[in-house]
């Protein structure tokens, strides 16, 4: 962990035999990985991803001093034709002077990539963690860094965050802050350049509840044990995954898209109900299940361009889960049991899913 508040941690991102000073000490790299490490090390650039020379006070890459070094690119396998690289410990150093990390070995869409060009880095073994001492300076971190990838993402185009946690956690929250405050901070960057903070009036940000896709009502009637099905509704068997995959490939690929949002007075889905347009750069779609990896909701992963994990201790978020119920205008016993029966072992699953992030926002309660 750092001092420095907004500091991405990393917990044992390289490999145990490596000294964390310096990446040229790792004695167990492939040959390509040794090449790449003593290119980066003899040219100054590459450092532990969590001291980078360009990070930012805020712990976030700052696109603008990226290295733009062309000479320095990573070094090469296979044909060249193809624009992929093998970095050396996830780190990066695009000839585009653009950079954007991506788990699971790859990065794709980031910045103005030439030819489409796809770089390949080591497996990422643990996420970060965002380092704040409140939920609104966490807001105001997350909103600047993607201010940073709304500016180079053309319109049209998407840069897509999905964003998981349990029941309680706050993510509709974190969704909802930080889409509202990119879109200020977006007008007043629009208003700079102009000169007129009215020029620019049209939100780049937007957030969607992956609610819109629960099974209808109906579908829950159909099922086996219809009683089982409604009283686990929340469960991830109690929701579309296919669709939800199908419309955010839809918008990916067309660039707008109308999407359901959910009635919570009716209990069913509302179709068409939320509109993303084509000036919509950023999109923050939040739900439990968004990080999950079995069955259909593996469709997902290669969706989002970041995954982020709002983390919270499961006992705190049931007592939030609690409070909800009682505050719908259900008893305090029936809320009880709802959470014994059915919220905590969905929190309890998706905890499962936190080590697929590529952060880690933990919540912080006000006291």
């Amino acid at each position: 962990m750092h001092g420095n508040r907004g500091y991405i941690s990393h917990e044992q991102d390289h490999h145990p035999s490596c000294d964390s000073r310096s990446i040229t000490k790792c004695k167990r790299r492939p040959p390509i990985m040794a090449a790449t490490a003593h290119l980066a090390a003899s040219s100054s650039l590459l450092l532990p991803r969590t001291k980078q020379p360009w990070m930012a006070s805020s712990g976030w890459e700052s696109s603008a001093s990226l290295p733009t070094r062309a000479g320095v690119a990573l070094a090469s396998t296979g044909n060249k034709n193809t624009g992929t690289y093998v970095g050396a410990w996830n780190q990066l150093v695009p000839v585009d002077s653009r950079l954007c990390t991506k788990k699971r070995g790859i990065v794709e869409r980031c910045g103005r990539q030439r030819a489409n060009q796809q770089w390949h880095c080591s497996v990422q073994e643990n996420p970060r963690v965002l380092q704040s001492s409140s939920m609104d300076e966490t807001y105001d971190i997350l909103a600047n860094q993607l201010l940073s990838r709304a500016l180079i993402t053309e319109t049209g185009q998407k840069y897509m965050v999905g964003i998981a946690g349990s029941p309680g956690a706050g993510k509709s929250t974190v969704a909802k802050e930080v889409a509202a405050r990119l879109n200020v901070l977006w007008l007043e960057k629009q208003g700079e350049k102009s000169g007129d903070i009215e020029a620019s009036p049209t939100e780049i940000a937007v957030a969607v509840p992956m609610d819109g896709f629960h099974l209808y009502r109906r579908q829950l009637d159909a099922m086996e044990d219809p009683v089982e099905a409604h009283a686990r509704r929340g469960a991830h068997w109690t929701f579309d995954p296919a669709s939800l995959v199908k419309n955010l490939q839809q918008l990916r690929s067309q660039g707008w898209a109308h999407l359901p949002s959910f009635d919570h007075g009716v209990g069913d889905p509302v179709e068409k109900d939320i509109y993303v347009s084509p000036m919509h750069r950023v999109v923050v779609v939040e739900g439990n299940y968004l990080l999950m990896e079995e069955g259909e909701w593996t469709g997902l992963a290669d969706l989002f361009d970041e995954r982020w994990y709002v983390d919270i201790d499961i006992d705190e978020a049931m007592k939030r889960v609690e409070r909800r119920h009682v505050s719908t205008g259900k008893t305090p016993d029936y809320a009880k049991q709802r959470v014994v029966y059915n919220d905590r072992p969905n929190a309890e699953l998706i905890a499962l899913t936190k080590r697929n992030a590529d952060l880690i926002i933990p919540s912080i309660s006000v006291r």
